[in-house]
C-alpha cells in the first residue's frame, strides 16, 4: 500500500538554529557563490540573510528550508503517487563544494530522473550534510542526503534521505578511496580540485521510496532559494561511523557541525 504525506508547513517550525559542534572559527574558505556563511556566531543561520543581498530570502522567505516533519501533523495525501525513480550507472565527478561534498554526473542526461507532478527532473547531483538538517518529530540524524534534480525549465526538486548509523552504505562504499584522494586535496573546491570517482551505480537509491513527506520549501543554504520542491522519504537508512567521518573529512572544521 502506497503512503504519502505532505508535510503540514504551518505545523512546523523552521530551524534556524542548525546542531553545531564547531568551536573553531566560523569561517574557513569562500563557498561557491563568493560570500561568507557559517553555522556558528555572526555568520550562522541566523545571520545569513544579512551576510550579502543575494542572500536575502533566507531572512525574508517564507517557505524556507530545512523543517521539522511532525508525524503527527502529516496529512496522508492519496493523490501523490510513489515516487517514480529511474537511476542509472553514471560517470561521476567528486567535489568538494566547501560546505559540503558531492557528486556531480557528467553529461547533459545526468545520472537518471524522478517524476514529480507528471514533470520528468533529471538528477544532476547528490551531497550529504551531517548531521542532518531536516528533523522527524524533533529527531536530528547523523547524516541527511540530498539529491538534486532539475527540469529542463530550471524548476528544481530533492529527494533527501535520513541516515543512522550502522550498516555500510552502498553509494559510499564505491566511492570510500575517491574520498580519501579528495580530503588530500583540502580546500580547494573553488580553486578546481575535483576527484574523478569513474561510474558509479545509484541503484541502491531507487529503494524505499514508497513512503515519503512532501513540502515545498527552499535550498537550505545560501541564497535560500524558494520554491524547490521537497520529498522526504520516511525510511531511514544506515552508514557507517567511518563512512559519515570520511564525508566530513575533506571539509574545513567551520563546515563540520
Amino acid at each position: 500500500m502506497t503512503t504519502c504525506r505532505t508535510a503540514n508547513a504551518a505545523a512546523v517550525v523552521r530551524l534556524l538554529l542548525l546542531c553545531s559542534f564547531c568551536a573553531a572559527a566560523a569561517i574557513a574558505c569562500d563557498p561557491p557563490n563568493g560570500a561568507k556563511f557559517g553555522y556558528t556566531g555572526s555568520v550562522g543561520p541566523d545571520h545569513w540573510g544579512a551576510l550579502s543581498p543575494s542572500f536575502r530570502q533566507c531572512a525574508t522567505g517564507t517557505k524556507q528550508s530545512p523543517i521539522d516533519i511532525s508525524t503527527a501533523q502529516a496529512v496522508s495525501n492519496p493523490a501523490l503517487q510513489p515516487l517514480h525513480r529511474d537511476y542509472t550507472v553514471a560517470n561521476a565527478t567528486l567535489v568538494d563544494n566547501v560546505v559540503n561534498v558531492a557528486l556531480r554526473f557528467d553529461g547533459d542526461g545526468g545520472a537518471g530522473s524522478v517524476s514529480v507532478g507528471g514533470k520528468l527532473y533529471t538528477l544532476k547531483q547528490v551531497h550529504w550534510h551531517s548531521p542532518s538538517e531536516h528533523t522527524v518529530d524533533g529527531r536530528r540524524f547523523p547524516v541527511e542526503l540530498h539529491m538534486v534534480h532539475a527540469s529542463d525549465d530550471g524548476n528544481v526538486t530533492v529527494v533527501a534521505m535520513l541516515y543512522r548509523f550502522g550498516r555500510p552504505d552502498p553509494l559510499l562504499w564505491q566511492i570510500q578511496d575517491k574520498l580519501a584522494a579528495l580530503h588530500a586535496e583540502g580546500c580547494r573546491a573553488d580553486k578546481g580540485a575535483p576527484v574523478a570517482a569513474g561510474d558509479v551505480s545509484l541503484w541502491s537509491l531507487r529503494l524505499y521510496s514508497h513512503t515519503y513527506y512532501r513540502y515545498v520549501g527552499s535550498f537550505t543554504t545560501p541564497p535560500c532559494t524558494e520554491n524547490v520542491i521537497w520529498s522526504v522519504l520516511a525510511q531511514v537508512r544506515e552508514m557507517t561511523v567511518d563512512q559519515a567521518a570520511a564525508l566530513m573529512a575533506p571539509l574545513e572544521q567551520a563546515y563540520r557541525r
